[in-house]
């Protein structure tokens, strides 16, 4: 069975576990695991190892730079900072200008010190956020330093400002929203997003689970050493 370093494209709606069983499937016994999670209503690039020698150096693919393109909505906040959470619509005195944006967005860019949402992996006290939250617990996320090296404006219609961003390791988009309609004082929320590369591997030349199933079956798809 064939083993190596592959970027799956995750499709919006499943969890990034759900795609690794549906992988595991389709290449059996073999070891398989992947760097960094995408939440269900994410889609994008999923950098999937397979077999025992590769699944032991994923974490460097999980170090490396990803790229996102995302779309912030502004005029209300979410309990789960993106769109599957409840919302609240906020007071907004001003409809922020493009100039007001972009001063904002230059404060993100760098080292920063961002929290992570409450619904999300990180544990508190050895048990994931996200299942305190569910319990109706409002966890406190401690901030932790992330690195944003870019934030560009690709559209701005509101309440819909897309942005391409570039990321160290650890970034979490729906906390760059959340924080940035906080600056913008109109508040904001992740209403989708693509990963569209993590290091070298693009979201043009990555495969779905059925496409990888296909190729796999048809002879196309060849051993791939680390990137």
């Amino acid at each position: 069975m064939i083993e190596g370093i592959f970027p799956i494209y995750k499709e919006k709606g499943p969890t990034s576990n759900r795609t690794i069983q549906e992988l595991k499937k389709i290449v059996g016994k073999s070891k398989i695991g992947h760097a960094g999670t995408l939440d269900p209503l994410a889609e994008g690039v999923l950098v999937v190892a397979i077999g025992r020698k590769f699944t032991k150096e994923i974490h460097k693919e999980e170090a490396k730079e990803k790229e996102y393109l995302a779309v912030v909505r502004l005029g209300a906040t979410s309990d789960t900072d993106d769109e599957e959470g409840a919302k609240t619509l906020c007071e907004i005195k001003r409809r922020p200008s493009i100039l007001g944006i972009r001063r904002a967005i230059g404060k993100f860019v760098g080292e920063i010190e961002q929290k992570p949402p409450v619904f999300s992996a990180v544990k508190i006290k050895g048990e994931e956020a996200y299942k305190r939250a569910r319990r109706g617990e409002r966890p406190e996320m401690k901030a932790r330093k992330a690195e944003i090296k870019k934030i560009k404006i690709v559209s701005y219609r509101w309440p819909d400002l897309k942005i391409r961003v570039i990321t160290g390791p650890g970034v979490y988009i729906r906390s760059l929203a959340r924080d940035l309609g906080e600056t913008l004082g109109t508040g904001g929320y992740l209403r989708a997003l693509v990963r569209t590369r993590v290091g070298n591997f693009s979201a043009k030349k990555s495969f779905t689970v059925s496409e990888f199933k296909e190729k796999l079956e048809n002879g196309k798809i060849k051993q791939r050493n680390l990137s």
